[in-house]
């Protein structure tokens, strides 16, 4: 990699990790899968610096990540039970309490769905992306990702009230 090269990647990368982790952390729900896959699709994205610079590499890096993260559930298939409310701290008013309650509804409903269902979710709500961009990232069809959408939020107001309404909220 040219000097240039190295210099305009590592400031977008310095730029981009933060938000790329937050993705992985949401599609994978393990933060130190979501470091390695961060770290993985840095690499990739600088062996292919010299042709995703000037195009989209913030489109290549999130499909690195969310096809990395396929990748590795499709090898490690298995139930994990986590129960958010043992991280629940005491001593909060009522509106953090409300806040957290909304929260931990919303993690446990995000348990619930699918890998497929989840990496739809917070590509199209999170990084706000179109049908045909998630689409592409996932490797999949559009009518897939409607698919996988209404499945998701279907399930999502099935499994709480609360979330429900504030799925009603965002119509």
């Amino acid at each position: 990699m040219a000097d240039d090269d190295r210099e305009t990647f590592t400031r977008w990368a310095t730029e981009r990790q933060q938000a790329l982790l937050r993705l992985a952390v949401l599609v994978s729900r393990d933060h130190h899968r979501a470091q390695d896959l961060v770290q993985e699709a840095l690499t990739q994205v600088a062996l292919r610096w010299r042709a995703l610079q000037d195009g989209y590499p913030d489109a290549y890096a999130r499909q690195v990540i969310v096809r990395g993260n396929i990748s590795w559930w499709r090898r490690h298939r298995r139930e994990v039970v986590t129960d958010p409310a043992e991280h629940l701290e005491h001593g909060r008013t009522t509106h953090d309490q409300e806040r957290s309650d909304r929260r931990l509804a919303l993690d446990r409903a995000l348990v619930s769905l699918t890998d497929k269902q989840r990496a739809v979710l917070v590509l199209r709500f999170y990084e706000d992306l179109s049908e045909r961009e998630t689409a592409e990232t996932l490797g999949v069809g559009v009518g897939t990702v409607k698919s996988q959408t209404h499945h998701a939020l279907t399930r999502l107001r099935e499994s709480s009230a609360h979330l429900a309404l504030m799925l009603e909220d965002l119509r």
